[in-house]
């Protein structure tokens, strides 16, 4: 069984809605899933009592040191995949699910603030060695901001693609105890969830590969203006990322100006 955690300490990402989504994408793709909340908003468990269909089944973990011990009487019944919804904020219980994922998924608004304040999450899964992804959530419909967090993200490769943008789908599904891919399968929200479920699957069964989406984010157009608080949200990830260079291999043009520095300062 394999473990996906949605965990950051920002609040109004959207993390409990978009694991709902996810949830229910894979369970479509033929998953034996259960969801796991360690939030007290109990977002995901007030969205299963709307909810008709008995699937996918949801626990509430008050106390996340028998989390391991849930994990595997779920792996015992035949789960495949065990989702777990995280509370915003710092918290020890947040640091346990970390701990017991495979996969971490870290949504993110593409504003400067949000990217910037995963600082925290990010730390604590570099200190349990987990793999990671950021999933740009609530989007934009027609900016370019997206696209230019998402170009640079996903050159440092931890963008899960596409990113989600704002659509009115998602709420109404949640309202209804439905997942977007069951409110709307044949809309756009729906669609960039399954895409998003895709690259998951991927990322989780080849890890050592870096997975290539077939639409990956464009670069932005030469024409479109400079967006200095974007620029901010970078230089600040990149000083986040920097004592993490084994995860995160530079390109070539970055290694060799990383090189000529260290030169530089030896002479």
């Amino acid at each position: 069984m394999r473990t996906i955690a949605f965990t950051t300490q920002k609040g109004g990402s959207g993390k409990s809605t978009l694991a709902i989504d996810l949830a229910v994408a894979a369970m479509q793709d033929g998953e034996r899933v259960f969801m796991l909340e360690t939030d007290r908003q109990g977002t995901v468990s007030n969205w299963g009592t709307r909810r008709k269909n008995p699937e996918p089944g949801i626990e509430r973990i008050a106390d996340a040191s028998e989390l391991e011990h849930v994990l595997q009487g779920l792996e015992a019944k035949g789960y495949t995949l065990a989702i777990i919804d995280t509370p915003a904020g710092e918290s020890t219980s947040t640091a346990d699910v970390i701990r017991a994922a495979d996969l971490c998924l870290i949504p993110a608004r593409p504003s400067p603030t949000d990217i910037e304040a995963t600082h925290p999450t990010l730390d604590a899964i570099r200190k349990s060695d987990k793999q990671f992804a950021f999933v740009l959530n609530q989007a934009p419909v027609r900016s370019y901001r997206p696209t230019q967090a998402a170009t640079t993200l996903n050159k440092l490769g931890v963008l899960a693609l596409p990113y989600i943008v704002q659509r009115n789908d998602h709420q109404d599904a949640l309202g209804a105890g439905l997942a977007v891919s069951e409110f709307a399968p044949e809309g756009k929200a729906a669609e960039e969830i399954r895409a998003l479920w895709d690259w998951i699957k991927h990322k989780m069964k080849i890890p050592s590969v870096d997975p290539e989406p077939a639409a990956p984010a464009a670069a932005p157009a030469q024409s479109e203006p400079e967006n200095p608080l974007h620029n901010l949200a970078v230089q600040t990830f990149r000083f986040m990322v920097m004592p993490w260079a084994p995860w995160l291999p530079l390109d070539d043009a970055d290694s060799n100006s990383h090189r000529d520095k260290k030169s530089t300062t030896k002479r």
